[in-house]
């Protein structure tokens, strides 16, 4: 019997692109494959969130049904198959091997190598200071919430003017600080982009510039038509790191720059200890014309940036 428009379902989808690959392949792979190959459009409603859609239906199906013809061959990730598909042992073992290699180390090791970067480039020349979210006096549930930035920077002036041309800023009130806000991830998806996106916009708006910052993002071609939508819309930038040369890497999307900062929530973040440093770390080099606080270490050539990716798995050996 033929069916009627708009009777193509999430789980026709999973099923012609499993067909298609034939391997083991997570909800966001078999979505993005079915996009790119047009399967997409035959879904009759898609939502706000297909793919988490995707997912449940593949779940609720392979748990309450008994003819279902879809197995679940992996955790973390999930990763789904046809049941009469024959699985490659040794090409899953891989497979997962790979994202556990990739999971070895966390994002606060990524922290360095985005300072080696905003500090070498003229776009931002600034020092980083790493904020513990752990250390907020506050800890009421609920009240911290996506306010605290993985990173803040500084931009001191006073090393690109003399003295003279500083003083003369100071008089006419435009010194040009600038500061800045950093929400750091290892890899951001279709699947988790609005997620990560929005803790961005809500712990990075209060500076100068926000961004958004990740080793890895999809290249997918409508991942990054709503990566610059997004961008467009709140104004939060996108970097892109490369470990293995971190000079080279890449600021996607510039972030829109305001004047003035939001002090409201400035007040807030100084409750954490690592924030209340900054500051006043940025009050006494102001007042002595040189960077003498202590923020991040970074690293001033790409050779020595890379060695230290390697050590922490970031690249791989």
């Amino acid at each position: 019997m033929r069916k009627k428009r708009g009777s193509y379902t999430f789980l026709d989808l999973a099923k012609s692109v499993l067909e298609l690959e034939n391997r083991p392949l997570t909800t966001a792979q078999i979505w993005n494959i079915g996009n790119r190959n047009g399967l997409t459009d035959k879904v009759g409603s898609l939502g706000k969130t297909p793919i988490n859609t995707l997912q449940a239906r593949l779940y609720i199906d392979i748990r309450d049904n008994e003819k279902t013809i879809f197995q679940q061959v992996s955790k973390r990730p999930s990763k789904f198959m046809l049941k009469n598909d024959h699985i490659d042992e040794q090409l899953l073992e891989e497979e997962i091997s790979d994202l556990q290699e990739e999971s070895s180390y966390n994002e606060r090791d990524l922290h360095i190598l985005l300072s080696s970067f905003v500090y070498a480039n003229p776009d931002f020349h600034c020092v980083t200071k790493t904020i513990h979210h752990e250390k907020t006096s506050k800890i009421q549930k609920g009240y911290n919430q996506w306010l605290h930035p993985d990173l803040v920077g500084i931009h001191f002036p006073f090393e690109e003017y003399s003295e003279c041309t500083m003083d003369l800023q100071k008089m006419l009130n435009n010194e040009q600080y600038e500061i800045y806000s950093f929400e750091m991830k290892k890899k951001v998806t279709l699947t988790n982009l609005r997620e990560y996106f929005f803790q961005a916009v809500s712990n990075s708006s209060w500076a100068n510039e926000g961004y958004l910052v990740a080793l890895e993002y999809d290249e997918d071609e409508s991942f990054m038509s709503e990566l610059k939508r997004l961008n467009n819309a709140f104004g939060i930038g996108i970097i892109q790191l490369n470990a293995q040369n971190i000079s080279q890497s890449a600021v996607l999307f510039s972030a829109k720059r305001k004047d003035f900062l939001d002090w409201d929530t400035i007040d807030r973040l100084v409750e954490n200890s690592d924030f209340k440093e900054f500051i006043k770390e940025i009050k006494d080099d102001a007042v002595a014309k040189r960077i003498r606080g202590k923020y991040d270490l970074f690293y001033k050539d790409d050779v020595d940036a890379a060695k230290y990716a390697r050590t922490k798995n970031i690249i791989k050996k």
